[in-house]
């Protein structure tokens, strides 16, 4: 399987985690705590982004990359990504009386569909594959590696 296939279905495998996160710390905070919405929304919101970049970082992109700057260019997508789906969320939800949870869900996709790729092509784009995970990897592949050999058998 290619390698790029590999690392987007690991990136949801580790979204969706992310997303059980979000969505059970949203209705504890939501339903058993009673707080606002949108308090509830970032606070759970939060909590998923730790997680997810923290899992990603090491096992989707496996980079070794400096974890300030990474987390700054994450905090930069979320500086965007949170003020418009908040906003959002607030629409459906007191102007067109939209279910919480739905919108929840819907902003859990946006974010899904809107991340990966921002991950994928600035965060970690130069990074990709250099943390200990990648480089044991390539050593076992590389130690595993068929020699190379002629149709007789014999090594060139």
């Amino acid at each position: 399987m290619n390698k790029e296939i590999k690392r987007t279905i690991k990136y949801v495998l580790i979204a969706a985690s992310a997303g059980i996160i979000q969505f059970g710390s949203f209705t504890l905070l939501n339903e058993v705590f009673r707080l606002d919405y949108w308090v509830s929304y970032l606070i759970a919101l939060v909590l998923s982004v730790l997680w997810n970049f923290t899992f990603n970082r090491k096992y989707t992109f496996k980079s070794a990359s400096n974890v300030p700057k990474a987390m700054a260019l994450v905090f930069a997508y979320y500086c965007v990504f949170t003020p418009l789906s908040t906003m959002l969320e607030h629409y459906l939800t007191t102007k067109l009386g939209w279910n919480e949870y739905v919108v929840t869900i819907i902003n859990m996709l946006l974010n899904l569909a809107t991340e990966f790729p921002y991950q994928r092509f600035v965060v970690f784009r130069k990074t990709i594959d250099t943390n200990d995970i990648a480089e044991r990897e390539e050593r076992e592949r590389n130690s595993t590696a068929p020699a190379d050999t002629d149709k007789e058998g014999e090594d060139k």
